[in-house]
């Protein structure tokens, strides 16, 4: 399945990007500890949002497949970068759970952190840590 999204420069280290089907719209900024302004998400700190909804996302659809209460749950991450090359070294954080989970559906809850297409799309080399609170 193809999608597109289109990205145009439109200056002071800002790029806009097109969602193809809706047209919803979003700015990325340069980020201060590469010489940007930080006014907004910069293209890895994408990346980090796109593990953390991704793996809310799936849960949450494994949650109302098993009709567990999943409103509430969270997921606080962190994006740590390299230098040489610069690239994310990793991305760590919580997931917070609804409260009075039994084990096995926690259990279940966190295998969707290997089980979401983003994460699966990193490149092995970047450590992925959430652990559940």
């Amino acid at each position: 399945m193809a999608f597109k999204i289109s990205a145009a420069y439109v200056g002071d280290d800002q790029v806009e990007l097109t969602h193809g089907s809706s047209g919803s719209r979003m700015l990325t900024d340069l980020p201060p500890d590469n010489g940007g302004k930080g006014r907004t998400f910069s293209p890895t700190d994408l990346t980090a949002a796109s593990v953390a909804s991704c793996v809310l996302t799936i849960m949450a659809k494994l949650a109302h497949r098993e009709g567990i209460k999943f409103e509430g749950a969270s997921i606080e991450i962190e994006k740590r970068m390299q230098e040489n090359p610069r690239r994310i070294a990793a991305l760590t954080g919580v997931v917070k759970l609804p409260p009075g989970l039994e084990p096995v559906q926690r259990e279940k809850l966190m295998a969707c952190v290997k089980a979401c297409p983003v994460s699966r799309s990193l490149h092995p080399e970047i450590k992925l840590e959430l652990t559940a609170e």
